[in-house]
């Protein structure tokens, strides 16, 4: 896959929108000088060849009641049946991301979660899928870091 070509106004964009994606397209063109429509189809440009893939929300869950976070990995009983377990995990709205990976685990997978009795009750769905031989579970004491705009600023600005 080739790698897109940014300017430098493209880069201010993505700058601006990976502060806040709900900056308006007329306070960023404000900012940099050129019109609303500028902004516009470039955003739209950069959405067409798959820079941007829409964009986020960002909620407080500790305030919504779920700050237990757990992170479990996930031993199948056979690799062929990755597909399958994975599509079991995702009809369980607790988890929140799952990856595929080498070592100690085939699947690693992070749930968000009320409580301890709350993760309990998820842990017990995971384990009960079929094709899963068992599973360890890591209690977050905290989540310390969890900035992607650090990152994406970082790459942009290597582009």
């Amino acid at each position: 896959m080739a790698k897109v070509k940014l300017d430098e106004i493209d880069h201010q964009i993505l700058d601006m929108l990976i502060d806040n994606t709900r900056t308006p397209f007329t306070d960023i063109a404000k900012k940099l000088l050129i019109s609303a429509g500028t902004v516009h189809v470039r955003v739209r440009k950069m959405e067409e060849s798959g820079i941007i893939k829409g964009s986020s929300l960002t909620l407080d869950y500790v305030k919504l009641g779920y700050s237990f976070i757990a992170y479990v990995g996930i031993f199948l009983e056979k690799t062929h049946q990755t597909k399958f377990v994975l599509e079991r995990l995702t009809e369980i709205p607790y988890v929140t991301v799952a990856h595929i990976t080498t070592g100690k685990f085939n699947i690693f997978c992070k749930i968000r979660a009320r409580d301890t009795n709350h993760a309990k009750n998820i842990i017990f769905k995971i384990d009960d899928i079929e094709g899963i031989s068992r599973t360890e579970t890591m209690i977050s004491l905290e989540e310390s870091i969890n900035d992607k705009k650090r990152l994406m600023h970082t790459i942009f600005n290597e582009l």
